[in-house]
């Protein structure tokens, strides 16, 4: 249990876990309930993370939300037991989300294989798409040889580190030129999220970093699949659970604010952004 309470937790009594695994479920109900619109939601971050619990017939897979409010702190907004690439999955958490208050996000990021994207087109509309540029990474990675792997990751990077809209579309048909006629799944897997690959132009380019990826869920979980490989033999299914939701609370007081977080307040009043820049200042340099 050590893993599971930190050092303190050597020498408890069964009764004494017992009572703590207790609180934890109640902290996760009482977490999962807490309303959600004091503040505005500015970016969301989703992803579906397999804990490596088998239960049943099917492995744990924890359905995460975080958010960026207007502050430019980030929160776990929802950690849902679900299927990955189930939409009605992911349409039980959003709607969730949606009856606790939460405002539609300008930006949702997340993995183009999931069925978080049916999902968010029938509860949050408005709210624009990117897709992760380390799960597409990976995606085209795995359908080329292994020999020639380094030449197609720099070509990607070069597409997604690209100073403008204009030039990443140019790296990215000289990509699928360079490639298609010798490896087409790499390429139609591309392709297929070309827009929703480069909606992040659209925002200030101090947010790129954060939103290219869903890093603040995978740099967060890396830790918590560790801790939770060491503990899985001592948890239910419904423990599981709540000790990653007790992790990540742990985890998120850590943050730091959203990198550009002052410019999260125009995101939110619809400034329009070119290539990463305000477009007002793009227009005083002209004249």
């Amino acid at each position: 249990m050590e893993v599971l309470a930190g050092t303190e937790a050597k020498g408890l009594s069964a009764s004494t876990i017992a009572r703590l695994k207790q609180q934890w479920a109640e902290d996760y109900r009482y977490w999962r309930e807490t309303r959600l619109d004091k503040d505005q939601w500015v970016y969301i971050w989703a992803d579906g993370i397999y804990s490596g619990l088998r239960a049943e017939d099917a492995k744990l897979c924890a359905l995460v939300v975080i958010g960026v409010d207007a502050r430019g702190q980030k929160r776990f907004l929802a950690i849902e037991d679900g299927m990955r690439e189930s939409t009605q999955s992911w349409r039980e958490v959003l709607l969730m989300l949606k009856a606790r208050g939460m405002n539609a996000s300008k930006m949702a990021i997340g993995d183009g294989a999931m069925g978080s994207w049916s999902a968010l087109e029938e509860t949050y509309p408005d709210t624009r798409h990117q897709r992760c540029w380390l799960h597409k990474t990976l995606n085209v990675l795995n359908a080329v040889p292994q020999s020639i792997q380094p030449k197609v990751k720099h070509s990607l990077h070069e597409i997604w580190q690209a100073e403008t809209r204009e030039q990443a579309h140019r790296a990215f048909d000289l990509f699928i030129n360079t490639f298609e006629a010798k490896y087409p799944k790499a390429t139609l897997t591309l392709q297929k999220d070309r827009d929703e690959l480069l909606a992040f132009y659209d925002f200030p380019a101090q947010h790129w970093q954060s939103l290219r990826t869903t890093n603040p869920i995978e740099s967060t979980f890396g830790t918590i699949r560790h801790r939770i490989k060491r503990s899985k033999g001592c948890l239910t299914r419904n423990g599981m659970l709540h000790m990653m939701f007790k992790l990540a609370e742990c985890a998120q007081n850590k943050w730091r604010r959203q990198r550009g977080f002052d410019y999260l307040a125009k995101v939110i009043t619809g400034v329009k952004f070119i290539d990463g820049i305000e477009a007002a200042t793009i227009d005083q340099n002209a004249a």
